[in-house]
């Protein structure tokens, strides 16, 4: 046996290795994991054990997951979703288990085992499909939406499908109805509790620790919110991740949800590639190797047949037969639940090995092939449609326009916040191009979303830097407010091209010098230029000639805001909030079929409580920026606005009302 530590080493070094490996060849790292699962389980090598450990580590992985989709989702947005959970989920898992069903009992499975059986079928890998779904920037997009209202009712559905195989597996012979509703009834509470706690308690809790400024009790925080959710909805008989992900929908509604996210993400990142390799040892190669015809047999009658069924349950919630056909794709692998639900039914004797054991390799299987499956969703789709329409998808629309930038003068823009936004709209006003880089997953999708030329990564990549157009670039903006990050953007530009000029934005003077040396062209402190336009101002009102306001003004700046820096100090001076409680931001929401807004003006949106600034709206790749008050919505319109927290909330609610 190896030892723990040996293992944990082992697991690290080979997701090192095939994680970069798998980037170098634009492959998902999700693959990866998978593969190294697969190479380093019981089946194979047999050098990582399959522990309970293991497993309760993968599964807060999937919750930690959950909880970060959660902080982009908000209530309204889920109610205005609820006849497509509910209605969609509920017809996808009834017709697709029930055909399972029926065919498990052709083939000798009784009736009971025979549902449960159905349901194992029915079930799609949450974790996996939003995953790969999110890297793909199709989570937001019609079929995304569809695929996981349809997750989400799993979710729920898997509660009944369970209460049934295990009251089989300890023998009774039909379904007990009083203890299914009982346990029903407390996945129910369950849910109520969190979404109360979410609704009153969070804000205040979050308000407290943020006040607090103590970088390590808001994570601590952070960590027992998204377990005490998690934990709660486990103990009432519903996924870990379910929990997780109604506590995060309650804090994206709060002013700390990026804020939240950044802590959670790291936390995030590893468990949930340990999931994915929890996924690949479960997959016996022996076993498929013995019954390789019966397995192949299984994988191509399930997963297309999957599709079908849930492309046929989704077309009266689209307008369109591709996006139906696209959803069925997505959800058409197999999932852990499935997994879990077979593996009770093996174990209690009430399904024979012969059809058991190869249906769980099949489900395994189609996980393992799921970024194969879901990254050609749209390729496929065409090909059985016959329609031969453009292949790119917008997302290579997208990144085919930021690409054609790059080749032009431009200014790159390092992180997307306020201030970098702030700097994008006055060169777009000027005429400048621009192109921004930023880590934030959620502000790239709305900026995405919104027609910006915005990438995901680090601005310190050299190769991003250089996908980017440093080359051709005119000037360079690092806006970002920590001066160590700032200095290792620098360090990768100045390596890259050292005439390029570059305006730094940093908090105050403390490393003006540290960051000089590392190759800023200028510098630019906010507390000092916020003085100096104060200054400015006081002498106009004295009557100060504006011609004496300008030379002051210029001669402190090339003084290096020396006179600024003869200030008495605080003995107990903090740095300001970074966790911004009335932050404004940026947000796009998508009208959906059916709503309100549809056919009606801006002007009547604000007329009903709105207080948010419209900033754009984008109609079939065209963006509008600044709508006039008589811009009439349109079904599927991108609507940009921009705002405070709760602004935006309200804005959404109506935008999405039914």
């Amino acid at each position: 046996m190896i030892a723990p530590l040996t293992q944990v080493l082992l697991l690290l070094a080979g997701s090192v290795f095939l994680v970069t490996l798998a980037r170098r060849l634009g492959l998902p790292t999700t693959l990866a994991y998978l593969v190294l699962g697969l190479l380093l389980g019981p089946h194979t090598l047999a050098v990582v054990s399959d522990s309970g450990t293991t497993r309760l580590l993968a599964e807060l992985g999937v919750a930690f997951l959950l909880f970060t989709l959660g902080l982009e989702f908000s209530l309204p947005r889920m109610l205005a979703m609820r006849g497509e959970v509910f209605g969609l989920g509920a017809l996808q898992v009834a017709a697709t288990g029930g055909i399972s069903a029926l065919i498990a009992h052709r083939l000798g499975v009784g009736w009971l085992p025979a549902i449960v059986l159905g349901g194992a079928v029915s079930m799609s890998s949450t974790a996996i499909l939003l995953q790969q779904l999110t890297e793909r920037a199709e989570l937001n997009r019609t079929h995304g939406r569809l695929a996981f209202s349809m997750l989400l009712f799993q979710d729920l559905a898997f509660v009944p499908f369970l209460a049934l195989a295990a009251a089989l597996a300890q023998g009774a012979g039909h379904f007990n109805l009083g203890e299914s509703l009982v346990a029903v009834f407390g996945g129910v509470l369950s849910i109520v509790a969190v979404l109360a706690a979410g609704r009153w308690l969070l804000r205040p809790l979050f308000h407290e620790i943020a006040h607090s400024r103590l970088r390590e009790l808001f994570t601590l925080t952070v960590l027992l919110v998204a377990l005490g959710s998690a934990w709660a909805s486990h103990v009432a008989g519903l996924s870990f991740a379910l929990g997780a992900f109604l506590s995060g929908m309650m804090l994206a509604e709060t002013e700390y949800r990026h804020q939240i996210e950044a802590v959670i993400r790291p936390f995030r990142d590893i468990l949930l590639g340990l999931f994915f390799i929890s996924v690949g040892m479960l997959l016996d190669l022996h076993l498929l190797a013995r019954e390789l015809p019966l397995v192949s047999a299984l994988l191509v009658t399930m997963v297309p047949l999957k599709a079908v069924i849930a492309a046929l349950v989704a077309r009266p919630f689209t307008t369109s037969r591709f996006k139906a056909l696209r959803t069925g794709i997505v959800i058409s692998i197999g999932g852990e639940f499935g997994v879990a639900l077979c593996t009770i039914l093996l174990e209690a004797g009430l399904v024979p090995e012969r059809i058991g054991e190869p249906l769980v390799v099949a489900i395994v299987l189609s996980m393992v092939l799921s970024p194969v499956i879901l990254n050609n969703n749209k390729r496929v789709a065409r090909s059985l449609l016959n329609e031969h329409g453009p292949v790119a998808t917008a997302s290579e629309r997208e990144d085919a326009a930021t690409g054609g930038i790059a080749r032009r003068e431009h200014v790159i823009l390092c992180g997307f916040g306020r201030v970098g936004q702030n700097v994008a709209r006055v060169l777009e006003s000027q005429g400048f191009e621009y192109i921004a880089l930023d880590l934030d997953p959620a502000r790239i999708r709305a900026a995405r979303q919104a027609g910006d030329p915005v990438i995901f990564g680090d601005s310190s990549d050299e190769e991003l830097l250089a996908k980017a157009g440093l080359g051709t670039a005119s000037a360079l903006v690092i806006s970002f407010s920590d001066p160590a990050t700032s200095i290792g953007i620098l360090r990768s530009v100045r390596r890259l091209r050292p005439d390029v000029p570059v305006l730094v934005r940093t908090a105050d003077d403390s490393r003006l010098r540290e960051l000089q040396a590392a190759g800023a062209t200028d510098v630019v402190p906010e507390t000092f230029e916020a003085s100096l336009m104060l200054v400015s101002h006081v002498l106009m009102l004295l009557h100060v000639p504006v011609s004496r306001v300008v030379h002051a003004m210029s001669e402190i700046r090339s003084s290096r805001y020396a006179v600024l820096r003869n200030i008495v100090r605080r003995g107990d001076a903090r740095p300001p909030d970074e966790l911004g409680e009335h932050r404004e931001e940026l947000k796009s929401v998508v009208v959906p079929p059916g709503a309100w807004a549809v056919g009606r003006t801006l002007d009547e949106v604000r007329g009903r409580g709105v207080e948010v600034t419209f900033t754009g709206v984008r109609r079939q790749g065209i963006l509008g920026r600044e709508p006039a008050a008589g811009t009439v919505l349109h079904e599927g319109d991108i609507v940009v606005i921009y705002g405070q927290p709760d602004d935006l909330e309200r804005a959404e609610s109506v935008l999405l009302a039914g």
